[in-house]
């Protein structure tokens, strides 16, 4: 596979994982592999509700408090997946979400430089 269909692939499997864990799916997702990390971004991750929710502060901070807590609970999970994609191990995982965009950012340091 070119590191391109890597890239799909990890994208579809990310989009996937919102969907059937975190209740619905992006709007949109790219996925970029630079050395040893894979960096996906996924925009519109924010239901309705939270979009609501997010407009006042202390909102802001619960959001992001529950899906911390979401993506902890299946962090194992998903550095299975992005593991398996890329033949690598997963070493850690990093992940922000934006309450003002409806953006969340994934990054996955893998073992080793992801190469084809």
């Amino acid at each position: 596979m070119t590191k391109g269909q890597v890239e799909a692939q990890i994208s579809d499997t990310v989009i996937r994982f919102e969907k059937e864990y975190m209740g619905r799916g992006p709007v949109e997702t790219k996925t970029t592999i630079i050395d040893d990390m894979v960096v996906v971004r996924l925009k519109g991750v924010l239901t309705p509700a939270e979009e609501k929710l997010s407009q006042n502060p202390e909102g802001a901070v619960l959001i992001k408090q529950v899906r911390m807590q979401l993506i902890d609970s299946a962090k194992s999970m998903l550095e299975v997946m992005v593991g398996d994609i890329t033949q690598k191990k997963v070493l850690s995982l990093y992940t922000d979400i934006s309450t003002k965009t409806g953006e969340r950012i994934i990054v996955f340091v893998l073992s080793g430089k992801f190469e084809i």
